[in-house]
């Protein structure tokens, strides 16, 4: 390989939540973080190297994205998702998360219905709830071990009103990546009843062997007209601190409600670090997300094989994407409280409960597996150690 995922780099006292937040977050100052969605990899030397030119230049003004930032996005897009994307579609967000936000005070007035499909990144509700919104919910399903879209309970919702849906495409924290066949149904759905589709892709690089994402808007021309579709590098390269993310609109009407939002706040111009990373993650990333994905799915048959031999009480639900495992917990007969005291400290590892997703989070922990697989094995060990001291 070209890149060291084994490398063990000290992130304590480097000033990031998944560390050193975990105190204030989780109430566990000595528990191994296995938490919070970003990596503990480096990110990729030309990536820092790029940053750290741009910092050498010692001023740092008000930036622009220059065409180059817009055509590495496209071209990407193009060859690792065949989604040919304009360059008048794409605009910019601080972050996905601040784009959904925005999308909710584009798109939705106080009252509205919108749609969000718990277990899910527990953001989306309140981005519905913070703006006065009514968050309406279309559980997951979990059949045959993996987290499937209910259709009919959509299609019920989308009938009573919601105006808008947002999908987590792939999903997190289940790890689904949802079929051309499921995404055709949902959009036929939500065309059929004018709901916008809000697709939040940013997990859209990091797909197992042989499944292969999708973006909604690449489905049709009129899927498109009524999607608004966020991607960004932060989960696939751990730029997350650099708080960059692209929009992509094909709708001019919608898009211009968007940058409405973004002015009206004045939040458009971003990171200047955070632009420069982005374009080059885009033009030179194919070779590590390669051997990302390879080690991660090293990385899932440790944990598989660990689990099945040692902790016959949880179940893992196998993603199809991701570097985030959604752990069934349901047989360790634990309320969710006393679950995450075990975990916590008993076994010390920081993990995210389920209930923090929504409904159908009840008896699950999300763990992260985005690590070298000697702190993976750590973890896993001290968890095996937990259940024999019970």
């Amino acid at each position: 390989m070209n890149f060291n995922f084994d490398k063990i780099v000290v992130r304590k006292g480097s000033s990031c939540i998944k560390y050193d937040g975990m105190g204030k977050f989780l109430g566990a100052e000595d528990a191994l973080p296995m938490w919070v969605a970003d990596m503990d990899f480096l990110t990729p030397e030309y990536i820092t190297e790029a940053i750290i030119a741009k910092a050498r230049h010692g001023i740092f003004g008000y930036p622009m994205r220059e065409e180059s930032y817009f055509t590495s996005l496209q071209a990407w897009l193009e060859r690792r998702h065949q989604w040919k994307v304009e360059r008048d579609w794409i605009t910019f967000s601080p972050g996905v998360v601040p784009a959904v936000n925005m999308a909710v005070l584009a798109y939705t007035q106080p009252g509205d219905k919108i749609i969000t499909q718990p277990p899910v990144y527990f953001p989306f509700f309140t981005a519905v709830t913070d703006h006065k919104r009514t968050l309406v919910y279309n559980n997951l399903v979990l059949r045959e071990g993996r987290l499937c879209m209910d259709m009919e309970n959509l299609e019920f919702l989308a009938k009573d009103g919601a105006k808008m849906l947002i999908l987590s495409n792939p999903h997190n924290p289940g790890g689904s990546v949802w079929t051309r066949d499921e995404l055709a149904q949902m959009a036929a759905i939500c065309l059929k009843y004018d709901v916008l589709i809000l697709s939040d892709e940013i997990h859209c690089d990091l797909i197992f062997k042989p499944f292969r994402h999708i973006p909604v808007a690449s489905l049709s021309q009129e899927i498109s007209m009524q999607t608004i579709t966020t991607v960004a590098p932060s989960k696939t390269f751990n730029l997350s601190g650099l708080s960059s993310s692209s929009v992509i609109i094909e709708n001019d009407s919608l898009r211009r409600k968007f940058n409405s939002t973004i002015d009206h706040l004045h939040i458009g111009g971003g990171n200047i670090f955070g632009n420069i990373a982005s374009e080059e993650a885009y033009l030179h990333g194919d070779t590590y997300v390669d051997e990302l994905m390879e080690y991660l799915a090293g990385n899932m048959e440790t944990l598989e094989s660990f689990v099945a031999e040692h902790l016959p009480k949880i179940k893992v639900v196998r993603p199809e994407s991701t570097f985030l495992v959604w752990l069934d917990c349901r047989d360790m007969g634990m309320n969710d409280k006393d679950l995450n005291e075990f975990f916590l400290h008993k076994a010390k590892v920081g993990l995210n409960p389920g209930v923090m997703f929504g409904p159908g989070g009840e008896g699950f922990m999300r763990m992260n597996i985005g690590c070298p697989v000697a702190t993976l094995s750590e973890g896993l060990n001290q968890i095996k150690d937990a259940f024999a001291g019970l």
